[in-house]
């Protein structure tokens, strides 16, 4: 008896989903070709990679395929958008409180991971304390030291929980009373900002503090020196809002709120040197204290002082002189000045690496300042250009 296997007449047809995800792919890999192509990454702070050149060598030792590969990454479609769904996943479903050194907090608040003090950090500190009380006691009765604590330190109920970050206080009390023994002035800002820690002192956002937390700081600076604040009623203030910073562009936290923060518009000019050489100053630019155009960027905070330049030199309103040595938290600082001195020098060690003694000498600084965050101060290596001998004859 014969037996009949009946087959049937769609067995070689491929199944209707992978028809679908053939389709899919075939017309994301179409985007992707048409996609326009960016050299900067706004969000991510960075360049992204571009086409590689294409050589017969690179091809054979595995380099253009790396390339390659890593160019499909950074210009893939909608990369913005698969970046906020990997953070929202990694948050909403495994619980993921860190991401690229940026600890999730409670609240939207965002903060540097500082769980350990490496030994090459220890010795860099050790070498960063030295050339501020060596610097102080040159300039006896003229150096004042401001180092600003971190946002960790101020609100650590809003840490992740069991976040075990380093004990700061110790660190700040060694540096404090190893600066102050050499007879430079310290104003430390824990117990005022704890006292006022309703306010709004730092941003969720970003590492650095805000124009409040700022001006609190200058507050406690005009005390010390017996000086009259800056007067925020006498200008105009201009809010800048949806301020995304440095931390939201680590984490791209998916349920991120936006910051903000204000300015005075003041008319005081600003001239931005190109540095020749020690004491050695070409002016490149004279602005106003903000850049505007930054102020459409991600980066909004850079509009400050038009970023961190070597050299510069601000107009004031009031009498005498003081040379400012800082990081970038001194920039929202930095204009509540022009109440009080005649002219304010502006030095950023990235951008200047000759020590200030000739420099103070030639342009007549009465006062210095040298302003820090505490995050950067422990681990910057140029802090040490402060105890450079002058190589001028």
């Amino acid at each position: 008896m014969e037996k009949y296997v009946h087959r049937r007449s769609d067995r070689h047809l491929p199944p209707a989903s992978l028809i679908v995800f053939a389709a899919l792919l075939c017309g994301f890999a179409l985007v992707n070709l048409f996609w326009p192509k960016r050299e900067n990454s706004e969000l991510e702070n960075r360049k992204l990679a571009q086409m590689p050149v294409f050589s017969v060598k690179t091809l054979l030792n595995g380099k253009w395929q790396d390339d390659f590969s890593t160019y499909l990454q950074d210009q893939v479609a909608l990369r913005d958008g698969w970046i906020n769904l990997e953070s929202a996943v990694n948050a909403l479903a495994f619980g993921k409180t860190e991401e690229s050194g940026i600890l999730n907090g409670k609240d939207g608040w965002m903060f540097t991971k500082l769980f350990t003090v490496s030994t090459d950090t220890e010795k860099q500190l050790g070498k960063n304390i030295s050339a501020v009380t060596n610097f102080a006691q040159r300039y006896p009765g003229r150096v004042t030291f401001l180092l600003a604590p971190s946002a960790s330190d101020i609100y650590p109920e809003m840490l992740p929980a069991n976040a075990p970050m380093v004990d700061e206080d110790a660190i700040l009390d060694d540096i404090f009373a190893q600066v102050q023994a050499s007879g430079a002035d310290v104003i430390d800002m824990r117990d005022d900002y704890r006292a006022n820690k309703d306010q709004y002192l730092y941003f969720k956002t970003d590492h650095h503090w805000t124009p409040d937390g700022a001006y609190r700081a200058y507050q406690q600076f005009c005390t010390l020196k017996n000086l009259t604040p800056f007067d925020c009623n006498v200008y105009t203030k201009i809010t800048v809002p949806d301020f995304y910073g440095t931390h939201y562009s680590a984490t791209r936290r998916w349920n991120a709120q936006a910051d903000s923060f204000s300015y005075y518009d003041l008319p005081n000019q600003m001239t931005v040197y190109k540095v020749n050489g020690e004491a050695d100053y070409e002016p490149v630019k004279t602005e106003g204290l903000m850049n505007l155009a930054k102020l459409d960027t991600r980066d909004k905070y850079g509009a400050f002082l038009d970023g961190n330049n070597g050299y510069s030199v601000i107009e004031g309103n009031g009498t005498g002189s003081i040379l400012v040595v800082k990081d970038s938290y001194a920039n929202s600082f930095i204009p509540y000045l022009t109440a009080n001195y005649a002219k304010i020098g502006v030095v950023d060690f990235r951008g200047l690496a000759y020590g200030l003694d000739s420099t103070i000498e030639k342009e007549g600084y009465d006062q210095i300042l040298i302003l820090y965050n505490f995050q950067t101060f422990i681990s910057d290596n140029k802090v040490i250009y402060l105890d450079r001998p002058t190589t001028l004859k």
